[in-house]
Formats: C-alpha cells, sequence, structure tokens
C-alpha cells in the first residue's frame, strides 16, 4: 500500500507498506549486486546507517550461487540476514551491459555468463521465477534498456516490446504468487517505463503500462550516457503520465544533485552503485562536495571526513588514518569509506523527507545543491 502524507510542489514524502516492513519515501535503496553491498558491508552495518531498503542483481544471483539455492535456504532475506524490504532488478539491465554477450529475441534474451561463458536463457517468465525463487518483496518487470543513442524505430520497437514482456510478466508472477511452495506469496511487481529520450515514446509507454494496475512504476533507461538536463527533461515529461497513487522509481540514479532535482519532479525510489564504487576508491560525500581521501592535503589531517556527520567512519577516524589505510590497500579503509557514503545517502533522503513535511522542499534543495557546488 502506498499513501502520499504530504506534497510540496511535485515533491512527494509517502509511506509504502510491504509484507516485509513500511518504507518512508523518498528513498535511497542500498544496493548489493550478489546479496551483499561491496566493501566488506554486513546487514548490521546496514542498519546501523539507516538503511531502508536493499537492492540486488537477478542475473547475478541466478549466475551464482544459483537462485534455486537461496530458495532451499529459505529465500534471500533468510540467506542474507535481513528483515526489511529487498528489491530485485529484473537483470532487464544486462540486456543493455552485456551487450556483447547476448541476443534479444521476442522469447526472450540469450547470454552468455559473465563468469564462466555458460549459455543462459532469460525471459518474463524466466526472471518472475528467478525473483519468486529469491522470494525478494519487490520484482521488477524485465524489460529492455535500448542504449539512448538508438534510433526512434529501434526504440519504438523495443519498448513495444517491453509492454509485450510486462503482460507475460504480470501473468507469470501471478501464478507464481498462487503456488504452495512459494516463500512470498505477495511479492510485488513494478512496471518499468522505457523510450530513450524521445518524450513522446515514454509518454505513450507511461499510458499504455498504468493501465496495468501495478504495484508500482519505474523510469528505466535513464543515466546511461545522455546530458542531466535530457534526463531531468524526460522525467519531467513522464512522471505526470504515471500513476500518482503508486510509487515512482527512478532506476540506476544517481548523484546526490540527481537525487534532489528528481525528487522535486516526484520520484520516490532510487538506486545506484555510485556510494559505494567511489567509496572503494577513496572518494567521499560530503555537505560541501566530494573529497577524494588519496589527496596528499589529507596525510596530516586529523578532523574526521566530515564533522557534521554521525556516521561509524566519522565517529572514531581521522582522514589522516583512513587515508593511509587506502594507500596501504587495508580493506577497512574502503569499507570506512563505503559506510560514510552510504550513510550520508540514507541521511539525506531522511533530510529530505523532513523538509517536505515542512513544506521547505525547495530551500532545502538550494542549500544542498549550493553546498555541493563548492567542491573540494
Amino acid at each position: 500500500m502506498y499513501q502520499i502524507r504530504k506534497k510540496d510542489g511535485n515533491a512527494k514524502r509517502a509511506t509504502v507498506t510491504t509484507v516485509h516492513g513500511t518504507i518512508e519515501t523518498p528513498v535511497f535503496m542500498n544496493v548489493g549486486t550478489a546479496a551483499a553491498i561491496k566493501g566488506a558491508v554486513s546487514t548490521d552495518d546496514l542498519q546501523e546507517i539507516g538503511t531502508q531498503v536493499e537492492l540486488s542483481n537477478t542475473y547475478h544471483l541466478h549466475v551464482r550461487p544459483g537462485d534455486k539455492v537461496v530458495k532451499q535456504l529459505g529465500g534471500l532475506h533468510k540467506f542474507m540476514n535481513w528483515n526489511k524490504p529487498i528489491l530485485t532488478d529484473s537483470g532487464g539491465f544486462q540486456v543493455f551491459s552485456l551487450a556483447g554477450l547476448r541476443k534479444i529475441k521476442e522469447e526472450g534474451v540469450c547470454f552468455h555468463s559473465h563468469v564462466d561463458g555458460r549459455k543462459i536463457f532469460m525471459g518474463p517468465e524466466e526472471s518472475m521465477q528467478i525473483q519468486s525463487n529469491l522470494a525478494s518483496t519487490i520484482a521488477m518487470a524485465f524489460d529492455e534498456c535500448a542504449p539512448s543513442t538508438a534510433d526512434r524505430t529501434y526504440i519504438q520497437n523495443s519498448v513495444e516490446r517491453t509492454t509485450r514482456w510486462l503482460v507475460r510478466c504480470k501473468t507469470e508472477i501471478t501464478r507464481l504468487n498462487s503456488l504452495e511452495d512459494t516463500i512470498n506469496k505477495e511479492q510485488w511487481l513494478f512496471g518499468i517505463n522505457q523510450g530513450g529520450i524521445l518524450a513522446d515514446i515514454r509518454i505513450e509507454h507511461a499510458k499504455r503500462i498504468s493501465e496495468m494496475d501495478l504495484e508500482g512504476y519505474a523510469i528505466g533507461g535513464l543515466a546511461v550516457g545522455e546530458s542531466h538536463e535530457e534526463m531531468y527533461h524526460i522525467i519531467e515529461e513522464t512522471v505526470p503520465y504515471l500513476p500518482e497513487n503508486k510509487p515512482t522509481y527512478l532506476m540506476g540514479v544517481g548523484t546526490p544533485s540527481n537525487i534532489l532535482e528528481a525528487v522535486d519532479r516526484g520520484v520516490d525510489f532510487f538506486d545506484c552503485v555510485y556510494p559505494s564504487r567511489n567509496g572503494r576508491h577513496g572518494h567521499v560525500y560530503t555537505n560541501h562536495g566530494k573529497m577524494n581521501l588519496f589527496n596528499a592535503k589529507y596525510e596530516l589531517d586529523s578532523r574526521p571526513v566530515s564533522e557534521e556527520c554521525n556516521c561509524p567512519a566519522c565517529r572514531s577516524y581521522s582522514r589522516a588514518y583512513i587515508r593511509h589505510l587506502l594507500k596501504a590497500k587495508e580493506m577497512l579503509g574502503m569499507r570506512l569509506c563505503v559506510l560514510h557514503n552510504l550513510y550520508f545517502y540514507n541521511n539525506m533522503m531522511s533530510e529530505i523527507r523532513e523538509a517536505i513535511e515542512r513544506g521547505q522542499y525547495q530551500e532545502y534543495k538550494k542549500m544542498r545543491l549550493d553546498g555541493f557546488n563548492q567542491g573540494e
């Protein structure tokens, strides 16, 4: 169930009630591709840093350890010891990212595993079956994320196939949720809007999938090479044609600035690998922009990464120490940076929710963007 508690312009403050607990939105989902956050971050850590939703990858878990293995072990929640909501993406993005390893046809997609090269077939039914075995809270529809640079004809045909695939996904998840041995019989399905940077195709697709009355809707195929201005324009054009009484999820986006702009355009859910990936390379987020802790100027800096931050890294360790760990290739350095970044994102989302509740989102957004633009 999705309930809007407050609106401030187009920014929405809502509550999503699921079988695995309540999600306060806007929310940033912490990305644990293979059922773990890269950077030696445990689910106990995720609880401590305020994570509401963990996101895992259907394709990667199908390849290793195998979704049937996860089902035998009680589903993803038991497997990774996480008692809050989990969203699984459908494997559709791999259709895009593994372009050299796949062949798309109406039935689905033939992959070659990036792990051992074996041939894998995944279509709408297979994706739903894998996600049902994983027993995630929210399953994503199987789609094709067409390149933003593709021509109109290709994008139009791709979107029409994605719509046909969505119908098949809905039929299959309904069947799976009715089976006796299904772990999560209340698994939700979110549909995905596609259309590159062609607003008319996006709008028409949004209208068509809205008619299917799904539990939520995502905007996919952005942050894949188009400019920020193009991305914001597509969000503005598309969101009004998605159901306002259902959550809206902007997939794979983004930077803190991207999130602030997208919340302002009506988006509820976000995910992105940036905070963990940047953290593993010593890049940390602060209210005053991003810092590179490898820089020599931090060698004798005894301050925490951010004196305004209450994350496990900032409570206990200095910039100088974390820099030393990174330079020495000690895993603790990477782990502390990832913890800091995920805490930063989760905390920013909490502040966004509070600002919308106060009716002061525009002021908050401006303050944050002004701070981020300062840089180091």
